[in-house]
């Protein structure tokens, strides 16, 4: 399956049938269905019988393996807290009561080496689908990119990031990027109204125009996080930062935090998104992420000079640059939360000179 917005870059794969690439990078913001595209290509590459549109057909044997999660030349690659059939106790803490990593890890990308010394299953083609991409660090990377520089025969690989810049760039330069730009916004809102998503525009706009973003935050845990971050945030400058970095410290390491995928990237984004609010109100522009918080913003902006709600964009958006891996948990909220709150007191400062 893929989706409406995804009929060009489809049309794409029927016009390189026979002749795809050994890797292809697929590029774009998060949450507009680069993964499910990847595995859309994966089942047609792998199965015996395409039909006309060119998807797989799903009922011949490579089909079934594949939908029974167990085809040998279906090879993914993600990170340990990503990957399916987690059991709940698993999902909190992975071997040795560590958490599960988030990180692609080398071992991965030498066991995906060993595999493919040897032939697929029929002979045939195989997939290896990386997935985020931005997930390996400096040597995992290095490690696949041996696999780039000297594809196995007959192997494709699938690699499918939102952050497409923090890759080497000569991974980069081994793979032919397909850029997955952000949905039309009519196509989006038909597909949340297809799928009955509540609070449709709303989510929509605080995912940025993404509308499987906007999904996953209708369920599960998504509504009650994206609650408490409003009201929390809406709490600043008043409620003292420290007591809110420790409040949102011991918040990422509850169970339904964790089990819901709150991280600190996500958090850090949430934050980012709501001081460009900021931002464009005291421009004079229009809310973005947060319109049902509006008069909140509208509050908030009139009591922040120009300088001081950009200083404060400025300054978030370089602590989500290293969000991913904190050294210190808490010493980093404090300092971002601290960063924000003194925004405010440094526009109070100079209106009163």
């Amino acid at each position: 399956m893929i989706f409406e917005w995804q009929a060009g870059l489809w049309q794409r794969v029927l016009e390189s049938a026979g002749r795809m690439p050994h890797a292809l990078l697929l590029a774009g913001p998060a949450g507009g269905g680069k993964r499910i595209f990847a595995e859309a290509l994966a089942a047609r590459e792998l199965c015996l019988r395409p039909t006309d549109d060119g998807h797989a057909c799903g009922v011949c044997e490579d089909c079934q393996w594949r939908l029974a999660g167990n085809h040998p030349d279906l090879l993914r690659i993600v990170p340990e807290a990503d990957q399916e059939n987690r059991s709940e106790d698993a999902a909190e803490k992975g071997d040795g009561g560590k958490a599960a990593s988030r990180q692609i890890v080398i071992e991965q990308i030498r066991n995906l080496q060993q595999v493919l010394t040897t032939a697929g299953h029929r002979g045939g083609r195989r997939i290896a689908i990386v997935d985020p991409a931005e997930a390996m660090n400096l040597f995992t990377a290095n490690a696949l990119l041996k696999l780039l520089e000297e594809p196995t025969t007959n192997v494709l690989f699938l690699l499918v990031s939102s952050s497409p810049k923090r890759l080497l760039p000569t991974i980069r330069s081994r793979c032919q990027t397909w850029a997955f730009p952000r949905p039309p916004a009519d196509a989006a809102a038909r597909w949340l109204a297809g799928q009955k998503v509540a609070d449709a525009t709303s989510l929509l706009a605080f995912s940025g125009g993404m509308p499987l973003a906007a999904a996953a935050l209708a369920e599960g845990y998504g509504v009650a996080a994206r609650k408490r971050f409003v009201d929390d945030i809406a709490s600043l400058p008043g409620k003292a930062p420290l007591r809110l970095a420790g409040e949102w410290e011991s918040w990422l390491k509850s169970k339904d935090a964790v089990a819901g995928g709150l991280d600190m990237p996500t958090l850090t984004a949430w934050l980012q998104r709501w001081v460009a609010d900021l931002a464009s109100l005291r421009l004079g522009g229009p809310v973005r992420f947060f319109p049902a918080q509006h008069d909140i913003l509208h509050g908030l902006a009139g009591r922040l000079s120009v300088d001081a709600a950009l200083g404060c964009y400025n300054e978030i958006t370089r602590s989500r640059r290293v969000s991913q891996h904190p050294l210190n948990a808490r010493l980093f909220l404090e300092d971002m939360l601290l960063r924000y709150a003194r925004s405010f007191q440094a526009a109070a400062a100079a209106m009163r000179r």
